[in-house]
């Protein structure tokens, strides 16, 4: 495999995420090298879970690049209401 066909690109992360949690607002990016990102994600479908579910949730929509491609990821999740909150207070 090419340099260019193992790197990740923010993009390929926050389809994979949407497609996996419906509902949900994506973004993401690079922070460090081309291996790093950090994302957020904010999700109705997180209400009444914990936060370790909730990474689990986008863990498993990231599936196999976790494993190999993405090195780090820096994961905040969110309800719609917690993000409102959040937002509020920024």
């Amino acid at each position: 495999m090419s340099d260019t066909q193992e790197r990740v690109d923010s993009r390929l992360l926050i389809r994979l995420v949407e497609q996996s949690i419906p509902q949900s607002e994506v973004d993401a990016r690079l922070f460090s090298g081309d291996d790093h990102f950090e994302m957020r994600v904010i999700s109705p479908l997180f209400v009444g879970k914990s936060k370790v579910a909730q990474h689990q949730m986008v863990y498993q929509a990231l599936g196999d690049h976790m494993r190999g491609r993405v090195h780090a990821l820096k994961l905040k999740t969110y309800t719609p209401e917690q993000w409102r909150q959040t937002a509020n207070k920024e």
